[in-house]
């Protein structure tokens, strides 16, 4: 079993796709080197990448769910943490296994794209719930997550809908995989999600973990602003090819 186990992470380090121009450094130096772990464990398992799939958002919805349910406390903080760095890491996993196993699906391609909607539609909604009713954090505030929650679902959106419509013109997506400096994956670092994942060992210290979750919200806000501008661009830029083309 340890040598199918090693095996499998030797074929995972060699099959390993370029990371996204635009991907931040957590996600690219730690979260897809954890999911490679855990890929050659689904393999020797004998786990299909959908159920991988399943795993990532069991950690995850849990971590949501203790949000709304558990009054916030230090414990209760890293719990909740460690939950969403699973997740993410599971998350990672269900790809390397697909190539691993000789490339993915539609169907799978479709349900881990589900999976991070719903998440990312869900996280801050739950902080919501959480802060509105175990603190008494002054409501002002409670507008954090609600804008956290418009930011990380338009940047969602956004991204996806780049690389439809590129696709749609053939032309290479905006995250074409092909690397990327380090500079700027660590300049993207707050919008990371597994960044903000980490930020969850606040929980417990609700001032605390308001100021450094409302710092990377005005970050993640001010990152969408800029891309959408450079979307918007790149958009127009496919008109003009089409139209001189024609």
């Amino acid at each position: 079993m340890s040598g199918s186990w090693s095996e499998a992470l030797r074929r995972l380090g060699t099959a390993q796709k370029g990371h996204a121009r635009g991907a931040p450094a957590y996600s690219v130096y730690v979260n897809r080197r954890i999911g490679r772990v855990l890929a050659a464990t689904a393999y020797v398992w004998g786990l299909t990448p959908n159920a991988v799939t399943v795993i990532s958002a069991a950690f995850t919805f849990t971590a949501i769910a203790l949000m709304c349910v558990l009054p916030p406390s230090v414990a209760v903080g890293v719990l909740i943490a460690v939950l969403l760095v699973l997740g993410y890491a599971w998350d990672s996993a269900d790809g390397q296994l697909a190539r691993l196993q000789g490339g993915g699906s539609v169907a799978g391609e479709w349900l881990d794209h589900f999976v991070d909607a719903l998440k990312i539609a869900s996280l801050h909604l739950a902080v919501l719930i959480g802060l509105f009713r175990f603190t008494d954090v002054p409501v002002p505030w409670l507008l954090i997550p609600i804008g956290f929650s418009v930011v990380a679902v338009v940047t969602f959106f956004g991204m996806l809908l780049n690389d439809l419509l590129k696709g749609k013109r053939g032309v290479t997506s905006t995250h074409a995989r092909g690397g990327g400096t380090l500079r700027r994956s660590l300049l993207l670092l707050p919008t990371d999600f597994g960044v903000l994942c980490i930020i969850f060992v606040l929980w417990g210290v609700p001032a605390l973990f308001l100021a450094v979750y409302g710092a990377v919200f005005v970050l993640c806000g001010g990152f969408l602003v800029l891309a959408a501008a450079k979307w918007f661009r790149e958009m127009r830029a496919i008109d003009a090819a089409a139209t001189t083309g024609d």
